[in-house]
């Protein structure tokens, strides 16, 4: 029987050109070795799973290839190379800041670096989660991060930049790695599917994209969640199912009944969300953003705020059509009030059924206002 690989793991990038959203970083990277203007010492710095150690292996691999492209990628076939690959290089060296965080770490990692490389031009040394080391350690570490031989380079990489020593800060080129986008990560599970022969639905890998918020390693298991649950068969509502998402319907049914001024409406469709299980604060934040997404459905320059599937985008630029602007910021406003009140309130669900209930006023209020602003005059 085959071994299964996670799709994180088979699918983790191996060059600088595959490896998502971080474009402008993977360049001067590149750049960096074409040139042959490499620093001693890196800090990669940003969230979870958006490619920091990833991007570090694939620099300590390149910068040791001995038949580097013109594009600076590794070729993949020389010595080097693949004793990376199959990882049994004696040059590059990662080690875990969590487990090994104290002062005799990094003195045993300082005695490491006095020998020179015995196959390549640079040993590489990957300090993951650097933030974990001690005071003590990272001032034993100051002196050789300042000034390591020739032949050696440090990558550190961290998810908290703040707790790095400054005088650690000083001494590295940083390197900050963004949120990888929305769209980024669809066409990126969009290719995983292809090559799995995985059937799915635009709609579904975009909930599956904003669920994992910005992390392509949370992206890919959540995808490997959805495939075991579906048979290979990806679809919205099964993704909305097993993920426990509220459906987009929903807020799009609350918000006719909040146009309509149908109070009881409202409350039942409440009451049927909480009946399915869904937390009160949950269905306000997402009502909150329902509001918001209407508002930029509006106007077409506002549309790259926006990121949802394109049957789902008609339905929010149609219904858009029917939400006057003044009526959104107020909706906007309610229900971000009820959110931040939401956990010191004693009475919850009261709570929210008073939100609802002046969210279904709103629109009997700006039909009343001309014919006040009449009489008056």
């Amino acid at each position: 029987m085959e071994n299964y690989i996670v799709s994180a793991r088979k699918y983790r990038p191996s060059t600088f050109h595959s490896v998502v959203g971080q474009k402008s970083l993977t360049t001067t990277l590149k750049n960096a070795i074409l040139n042959n203007k490499l620093a001693h010492a890196y800090l990669f710095s940003g969230p979870r799973g958006v490619g920091k150690t990833t991007c570090a292996r694939i620099f300590a691999k390149t910068i040791n290839c001995f038949n580097q492209n013109a594009e600076g990628e590794a070729c993949n076939t020389c010595e080097s190379c693949l004793s990376f690959n199959d990882q049994r290089s004696l040059n590059i060296h990662e080690l875990d800041a969590a487990s090994n965080n104290s002062v005799d770490d990094i003195r045993s990692l300082i005695d490491q670096v006095r020998i020179p490389p015995q196959i390549g031009k640079y040993k590489v040394y990957i300090i993951d989660e650097v933030h974990m080391l001690s005071p003590s350690a990272f001032n034993a570490f100051l002196k050789t991060l300042e000034e390591p031989p020739h032949y050696v380079i440090f990558i550190l990489a961290t998810t908290e930049k703040q707790k790095v020593l400054p005088t650690i800060l000083s001494r590295c080129q940083i390197y900050d790695f963004t949120r990888i986008s929305v769209a980024d990560m669809v066409e990126h599970l969009q290719i995983v599917a292809s090559n799995e022969n995985i059937l799915t639905e635009p709609e579904a890998l975009n909930i599956i994209a904003q669920k994992a918020d910005g992390g392509l390693r949370d992206a890919l298991s959540i995808f490997d969640q959805i495939v075991n649950y579906t048979g290979g068969n990806i679809t919205y509502q099964s993704v909305i199912a097993n993920l426990n998402v509220l459906d987009y319907e929903y807020y799009f049914r609350i918000t006719d009944a909040m146009l309509k001024g149908e109070i009881r409406s409202c409350l039942l469709l409440l009451n049927e969300i909480l009946e399915k299980g869904f937390d009160g604060q949950h269905i306000i934040t997402g009502l909150a953003s329902h509001f918001r997404d209407l508002l930029v459905s509006k106007d077409e320059s506002t549309l790259v705020l926006f990121d949802v599937g394109a049957s789902i985008r008609d339905h929010y630029r149609e219904t858009a059509k029917h939400c006057p602007d003044k009526l959104l910021f107020k909706a906007i406003v309610l229900a971000n009030q009820c959110d931040l009140n939401y956990r010191e309130s004693r009475n919850k669900r009261l709570l929210l059924e008073l939100t609802f209930i002046q969210l279904c006023q709103l629109s009997e209020s700006d039909q009343t206002q001309p014919e006040d602003i009449k009489k008056k005059s």
